[in-house]
């Protein structure tokens, strides 16, 4: 140990005596070890545990919910919830959510926030504590918009509320209807959607409040929620499994009409499909592959740097040698000057890390007001361990190699002419020219892949998800108004005739949910007239309220029959248009056009078949899909969609001035 801390301090006063190199190397090996500890950062937030402040999260998974014969899957039922909750028994606890926006009245203003509709043991059963009041209760998760409460984020505490002390007991309207504030929320909980940051917490009793996809909680084959299971201490994964088989094949039974072919399914937090985790899996990867060429690079770059510095020790290294040092007392000193640049190294690596640990927020902007977007890197002993790992494993890359070329002296030679070659001049032109080879392939692997990942990003950007995504989007918020049906009707045919007569405008439609936005479509279970599925299989398939021009609007072309009329309202028999995947899982071989389809006991003739299109990214595999007329299916919230050559700064003034 005493000989180690001497060739430490021999190896800081060799640094200090050169400093141009020592800057040099240590720069490159920060930037190799700084952006491999960045990406282990991310990786450990986003993906592996992507909860700060939860303890256990290795015995956490999400609890989606599937369909035989269907490739897709759904969430949770609040059912499904209460259900799962009293007949699990190897279940530490089940939790559920859902992410939806709302509106928060300051003043005479109104600002929009995200909101997290959660079951009632949601705080203690993740085992966060608020730092101020307290999490919902037992009762408070029950009943219909009987509990008006709610838990404020830290951020909204310090940006809204200035840090006031007092701010429990204190009231907040939120979509109209005053909640009690009855906790704060620790700084560094977000909540359990992977990429969002709530505002506001209230618990699924309030859910009418403000959900506007129409589902009711008693609706057992409503499954718009996002649920999570832990597991109790000693149960694997495949235990808790068959318990939930176990579990579904009963309710398929008791429940064969909302049940049937429905099975839950536990998945790791990382693979988790309905929040960021899963779709951030294939961007950090790549990214990981990236950066750990940057530090084969950097080391390459030192070891080239080592051992253009070992000629101006030469003769230093013949003296050591001549006056009884052994070759393996030489190699151990250079190697602890090598891990001495590494650790210095890795120190500034952390602090990049550290100051890169939120840096993914910029490349993936808030895709609608009021939301905003959380990818925090988590810096803990786990990284810090993996940093300590790239630190070593560095050190043996750039330091071992030029360390035992440096201690083979040619003694004799050495002693006679300072410059005699103390590596050996052809041995070490060749070292030297094959790092140098290193260094030229590895930077051309960089290149291409980089090249190809940016290749990959821009073809990705500028993939069509088979609409145009060049329309200007408004959300009128009646919901929160407090605006019945009957007169959110009104309202939203006036301002639609309005809008469409505005300077400008070439086309506009109502739509319930945007494509790529955070609002769940609606789905049911579906009959086929004439098509019989397979036993045990009950195909569920997602739709969306639009009206006439939708189409238009976004440049979703119409391959046969078709778009909606105006006069496609509740007074006309219910009619469907579907998408490409959806006619030919269905009707293969044949157009669809005048078969009928059913949904929540109502029978839809199919009047069009539309393109395939994305509804929740780029990156998705079309699936089946149908459109159902809103003037037949009226919801009191919904989004106006406008096709414009104006800047969407210029429409939406018109569009207030219309409102």
């Amino acid at each position: 140990m005493q000989t180690f801390i001497q060739d430490l301090r021999f190896g800081c006063r060799m640094l200090r005596r050169s400093p141009g190199f020592s800057i040099l190397a240590l720069l490159c090996l920060t930037l190799g070890i700084g952006t491999n500890a960045a990406v282990l950062s991310w990786i450990e937030g986003i993906l592996i545990r992507p909860y700060p402040l939860v303890p256990h999260q290795d015995q956490m998974f999400a609890l989606i919910g599937t369909t035989r014969g269907v490739p897709e899957h759904n969430g949770l039922s609040y059912p499904d919830f209460i259900d799962l909750e009293r007949n699990s028994t190897l279940f530490e606890s089940f939790i559920i959510d859902r992410i939806t926006g709302t509106t928060l009245s300051v003043g005479d203003r109104a600002e929009r926030a995200s909101v997290g509709i959660v079951s009632a043991n949601y705080f203690d059963a993740l085992g966060v504590k608020p730092i101020l009041g307290r999490g919902f209760r037992p009762e408070e998760g029950t009943g219909r918009n009987a509990h008006p409460v709610t838990v404020i984020a830290y951020r909204t505490w310090k940006d809204r509320y200035n840090f006031d002390p007092t701010i429990i007991g204190r009231s907040q309207v939120l979509n109209g209807v005053q909640h009690t504030i009855i906790g704060v929320a620790p700084e560094r909980f977000h909540g359990t959607f992977v990429g969002y940051s709530f505002s506001f917490w209230v618990p699924t009793s309030m859910q009418e409040t403000f959900d506007t996809t129409g589902y009711k909680l008693e609706d057992r084959g409503a499954r718009w929620i996002e649920g999570y299971a832990t597991l109790k201490p000693g149960v694997s994964r495949q235990q808790a499994q068959a318990e939930l088989n176990s579990i579904s094949q009963r309710f398929e039974k008791d429940f064969p009409d909302t049940d049937r072919g429905h099975e839950n399914q536990l998945v790791p937090l990382w693979k988790t499909p309905f929040n960021g985790a899963g779709n951030m899996t294939p961007t950090l990867a790549v990214t990981m592959a990236v950066v750990f060429l940057v530090l084969l690079i950097a080391c390459a770059n030192v070891s080239n740097l080592l051992l253009a510095r070992s000629l101006l020790r030469r003769h230093e290294m013949a003296m050591r040698l001549a006056l009884g040092a052994g070759r393996g007392r030489l190699v151990r000193q250079l190697v602890t000057e090598g891990l001495l640049l590494s650790l210095i190294a890795a120190v500034g690596g952390i602090a990049v890390a550290y100051w890169c640990r939120n840096a993914l927020v910029l490349a993936f902007p808030p895709p609608l007001p009021g939301t905003v977007i959380d990818y925090p890197g988590q810096i803990d002993w786990r990284v810090l361990a993996a940093s300590a790992g790239i630190c070593m494993a560095s050190t043996l890359l750039f330091a071992l190699v030029p360390a035992i070329r440096s201690s083979d002296v040619d003694l004799s030679n050495a002693l006679k002419a300072e410059a005699g070659g103390v590596l050996g001049g052809s041995s070490r032109s060749r070292l030297r020219s094959l790092l140098v080879l290193v260094q030229v392939s590895l930077s051309f692997i960089l290149l291409a892949g980089t090249g190809l990942l940016l290749q990959s990003l821009i073809k990705m950007r500028n993939a069509s998800p088979g609409f145009n995504t060049n329309v200007v989007s408004s959300v009128v918020d009646l919901f929160s108004a407090g605006y019945k049906l009957d007169r959110a009707k009104i309202f939203h045919t006036q301002l639609l005739d309005r809008v469409r007569t505005l300077p400008g405008v070439e086309s506009a439609a109502l739509t319930r949910v945007i494509p790529f936005s955070y609002n769940v479509f609606s789905s049911a279970p579906i009959e086929i007239d004439g098509y019989q599925p397979p036993p045990n299989e009950q195909p569920t398939v997602e739709y969306v309220e639009v009206t006439e021009d939708y189409f238009t609007t976004l440049g979703i072309p119409i391959v046969s029959g078709r778009e909606f009329m105006r006069t496609d309202n509740e007074n006309m028999p219910p009619v469907a248009i579907i998408n490409e995947t959806m006619a030919a899982k269905y009707w293969p071989g044949k157009n669809p056009v005048g078969q009928r389809l059913k949904s929540k006991d109502r029978w839809l003739q199919i009047v069009g078949i539309t393109k395939n299109s994305n509804y929740r990214s780029k990156t998705e595999t079309p699936v089946p899909f149908f459109y159902v007329p809103l003037r037949q299916n009226f919801r009191v919230q919904n989004s106006l969609l406008i096709r414009t050559p104006e800047t969407p700064g210029a429409m939406m003034k018109a569009i207030a001035r219309e409102v």
